[in-house]
């Protein structure tokens, strides 16, 4: 049995929609974004304290790019993921892990507009380059997609994979705070692929961390 411990709006989606498209079953357990994540039975799963957390076969996982790869390597090794051989594996792995490079900075801008609740406790200084930071992000993504190859649908040549997934989820958080406006084939590849059931069936059902639907950087000029 496979169980995700999940929190809307956290980095956990990114294994639920991948959960979603290996149609495996799975429980899912959700968790407030609040102090019981550091509860001691739930540190017993993810010692940092974070989502997700995986059970799975009476052994537990944390960190989504570990989690990403093992369920690939198991149940999708040549759909979702990209077997060791493969012209794509080292792709793979790179868009795969880039996906954290950009939660990191969201993960900044998150901590700045909405976990500090005071003005006075924010810094116009580092939202401003968080935001520079993930629109970076944005320029790699662009070029990556605009490269002129056949089918450049998704991030691998090959076609969707679980970095679509992984990198796609990334930009759904980051888009509260870095718009895609400027980066036209990202943003079609980000309608491409949040279009497919996995994602839809991914999305909170109730409200998620964020109030508004866009932050911009603070103080606004």
């Amino acid at each position: 049995m496979i169980v995700l411990h999940h929190c809307p709006q956290t980095r956990s989606m990114r294994t639920l929609w991948l959960l979603n498209e290996l149609e495996i079953e799975f429980q899912l357990r959700f968790h407030a974004f609040d102090r019981t994540l550091r509860d001691p039975e739930y540190l017993s799963l993810s010692p940092a304290g974070r989502v997700p957390a995986l059970e799975i076969d009476g052994e537990r996982m944390f960190e989504t790019g570990a989690i990403t790869q093992y369920l690939c390597e198991r149940f999708s090794p040549d759909r979702l993921g990209r077997s060791v051989g493969s012209p794509d594996r080292m792709a793979w792995l790179v868009w795969l892990h880039f996906a954290e490079t950009i939660s990191q900075h969201t993960a900044a801008l998150t901590q700045q507009h909405v976990a500090l609740r005071e003005d006075h406790m924010r810094s116009p200084i580092v939202m401003k380059l968080e935001a520079a930071r993930v629109a970076k992000c944005y320029d790699a993504l662009e070029a990556r997609l605009s490269t002129p190859v056949e089918n450049r649908d998704y991030l691998l040549t090959s076609g969707f994979s679980a970095v679509d997934i992984s990198v796609g989820q990334a930009v759904y958080m980051s888009r509260w705070f870095v718009t895609l406006d400027n980066h036209p084939e990202v943003a079609k590849w980000y309608e491409r692929i949040t279009e497919r059931q996995g994602f839809i069936n991914a999305l909170p059902q109730d409200d998620g961390i964020y109030t508004q639907d866009f932050y911009p950087p603070w103080p606004v000029e």
